[in-house]
């Protein structure tokens, strides 16, 4: 009865239907084909493959299914994107009982740059709109270098990508020309594409004419040159109008310097009047008008610098003169801004009032940026005249830097440093609670002026030289102080994570952590101490690599940072084990011809496996000569460079048979049996076979033993 049960036990198990698939889980770009194979252990009647949408699947042209025996094999041919998703085989048995696998088709697009265009040209000033169509599945992730940084981490903030992956430069300005990379990267696989693209920025022409008016005597023969200067790219064509018709160099009129100089000669009555410069090129054009009359040239008479304090206010008068009386315009330097009569900057702050020839400034809640140079222009419609004047602005000291905390430690010199900016120069002061630094009979501190900074050296020698340290800096405009704190710095805390990134059988670099706490000051190094595990003493090694272990030895290392205020604690301790020891690698060699009938070798040393070289076998033979009679040298490691000789008729030196194709000397075949004969040896028998050994000489042969092996020499 029990044999009965466990017999039907067998069956039962053996009949249980069990569902592989080769794969899991395929990852397949558009285009390629990829088979899945279906294998059921049991007794399957059918095994059938069905689709992501749960349709049993019928072999078509692209999508194959082959069965053979218990194993189907699904295959897809020239993937698309919708054929990915999940698919099922299932195995049916006799009895209705199904076991099914499934496996996890995914499809993706590798990156494609669609219809790209470069150079792409834009007007400046215009909200450009760089094109990069760049497509895969999934999406890509697209970002866009310029001088080999990514847009999006510049300071400006012009730049941004769109939502279409195209690159956004808002009011474009010549300086954004260059070359713009346009990269995709598909992050799940690792892949990367670019495509660089060439932005050009053209800039409408601005015309410049450094005087808006000219004034000539008539009927006395004078000439008289009108100035136009225009900037732009590409850059623009000039021409000059006159009454609405183009001037043409003749007579009267001479144009120079790609028609920015037009000069009118014999000036009479009839010249005056305006005169149009017009600048164009293919971003625009831009028209300009001077004027030509007989009038006093106007003279600027009263201007001078003025100083006022910050928040405060100022008033900056320019009088001038001329017939017609001129009118007068403020140009600040800092930023080129103007301001005429009845003016007002966008912050209410400044306002333009004037009448007859007499112009004033105002400037109320005074800041630092107003002041610098001021350009006073008195024009009429024959000339004009420029002067400047400076104002400047007084105010209350300010702190350079915000760095207020330092750390040292007892006996460790520090130096903290107060930078100050004021107008006029400041006093500057270090204190400590109502004591002003240094004081009397202290050597621990000390204070050194540099310029507009005032250096404070501490050397703390007990804990009540850590803590709060003023500065206070004073002019006659105000105090301003600021607050500094000297801590105590402590070891760093221990590094964390240590492991072996590369091993050998001498060598092991170790990777680690950085501690979570430097105490204060940086880490200037780390430690490392290594020691095999059956020893009881550890050895220091300032580097990460460690060199001279034992091959095939257990060792265990630890890790501790060290400041300037001394060594933290260790690591953990981590274990390791060296490689035994290999065979070395091939030896890579160099050779080139030597003097006379020799050749010279050189051997590069190679990796060891892990054990000092002790020699080398070099086999060499002259191509005339057939395998059988190739020659071998035993060099010693230290003669792994050696001149060797290249005549076939003659060995070039003593030579000594390597130890892997050694014979040795048996007692029965003493040495007096060797023989010569036409250069070939005989010695006797070896193990009861004759042994022949050819010699390649001609003369004066003979045959020696050492250490049990066999040396050719001759008279060479």
């Amino acid at each position: 009865q029990c044999v009965t049960m466990g017999l039907q036990h067998a069956l039962y198990f053996s009949a249980l239907l069990q569902v592989t698939i080769s794969l899991s889980k395929v990852e397949l770009s558009v285009g390629e084909s990829k088979f899945f194979t279906c294998t059921a252990i049991g007794e399957p009647d059918t095994v059938d493959w069905y689709n992501p949408q749960g349709e049993k699947i019928v072999s078509s042209q692209r999508v194959v299914v082959q069965k053979e025996g218990v194993r189907s094999r699904l295959t897809i041919y020239n993937a698309d994107i919708e054929d990915a998703g999940i698919y099922r085989c299932q195995a049916t048995d006799a009895k209705g009982q199904t076991q099914e696998a499934t496996v996890v088709l995914e499809i993706y697009q590798k990156l494609t740059f669609q219809d790209i265009i470069s150079p792409q040209e834009f007007r400046q000033g215009e909200d450009a709109e760089v094109v990069c169509r760049v497509t895969s599945s999934p999406a890509p992730i697209v970002s866009w270098l310029y001088r080999n940084e990514e847009v999006t981490t510049l300071a400006d903030n012009r730049f941004a990508v769109l939502a279409n992956n195209n690159l956004q430069i808002l009011n474009i300005n010549k300086s954004d020309e260059g070359v713009y990379r346009c990269e995709g990267r598909v992050e799940a696989r690792g892949e990367i594409d670019f495509r660089d693209i060439i932005v050009i920025v053209n800039v409408p022409p601005a015309i410049t004419l450094p005087q808006k008016s000219f004034n000539a005597t008539a009927d006395r023969g004078e000439a008289v040159t009108l100035f136009c200067r225009a900037t732009g790219s590409p850059p623009p064509e000039i021409s000059w109008y006159r009454n609405g018709r183009v001037i043409e160099e003749n007579e009267k009129y001479m144009l120079r310097g790609s028609n920015t100089e037009l000069t009118i000669r014999d000036i009479k009555n009839i010249d005056a009047g305006p005169y149009i410069c017009n600048a164009k090129n293919k971003a625009g054009n831009d028209k300009r008008q001077t004027f030509l009359q007989v009038f006093v040239q106007p003279q600027i008479i009263q201007l001078k610098n003025e100083t006022t304090s910050e928040n405060g206010k100022a008033t900056l008068i320019c009088e001038a003169e001329g017939e017609p009386i001129p009118e007068i315009t403020w140009k600040r330097a800092t930023d080129g801004i103007t301001f005429s009569e009845g003016d007002k900057s966008p912050d209410g702050r400044i306002e333009v009032k004037g009448q007859h020839g007499k112009s004033s400034l105002h400037i109320k809640d005074v800041k630092l940026s107003d002041s610098g140079r001021y350009d006073c222009e008195a024009a009429s419609r024959i000339g004009g005249h420029q002067k400047s004047m400076y104002l400047d602005i007084e105010y209350a000291p300010t702190f350079v830097s915000n760095q207020t905390m330092h750390y040292s430690w007892e006996g460790n010199p520090i130096n903290i440093t107060c930078e100050v900016l004021a107008n006029p120069s400041a006093t500057i002061q270090w204190k400590r609670g109502k004591l002003v630094l240094p004081v009397k009979n202290t050597t621990h501190l000390k204070t050194y002026s540099a310029g507009r900074k005032l250096i404070l050296e501490i050397a703390p020698t007990s804990d009540s030289d850590f803590g709060r340290y003023n500065c206070t800096a004073t002019n006659r405009i105000g105090t301003r102080y600021q607050e500094y704190t000297l801590g105590q710095a402590d070891v760093p805390s221990n590094p964390y994570g240590v492991r072996v990134l590369e091993l050998s059988q001498t060598t092991a670099k170790v990777s680690f952590n950085k501690p979570d706490s430097h105490g204060g000051v940086p880490i200037h190094h780390y430690q490392v101490d290594v020691k095999e595990v059956a020893s009881e003493t550890w050895k220091i090694v300032p580097m990460v690599v460690l060199s001279n272990l034992e091959p095939n030895t257990t060792y265990e290392i630890k890790v501790a940072a060290v400041n300037g205020k001394g060594q933290g604690e260790y690591s953990k301790i981590e274990i390791f084990q060296t490689l035994p020891v290999r065979e070395p690698s091939p030896p890579s060699i160099h050779g080139q011809p030597g003097s006379g009938k020799s050749f010279k070798l050189s051997i590069t040393k190679q990796d060891d496996g892990g054990a000092p070289i002790l020699e080398y076998i070099v086999k060499y033979r002259s191509v005339s000569i057939s395998v059988n009679h190739t020659r071998q040298v035993l060099l010693s490691n230290e003669e792994r460079e050696k001149e060797l000789g290249t005549a076939p008729q003659q060995p070039a030196g003593k030579r000594s048979v390597p130890r892997q194709a050694s014979c040795p000397v048996q007692k029965e075949v003493p040495p007096s049996y060797i023989s010569h004969s036409n250069c070939v040896v005989l010695i006797g028998t070896y193990l009861g076979s004759p042994l022949i050994i050819p010699c390649f000489g001609t003369a004066n042969v003979g045959w020696s033993t050492r250490d049990q092996v066999l040396v050719l020499h001759n008279g060479n």
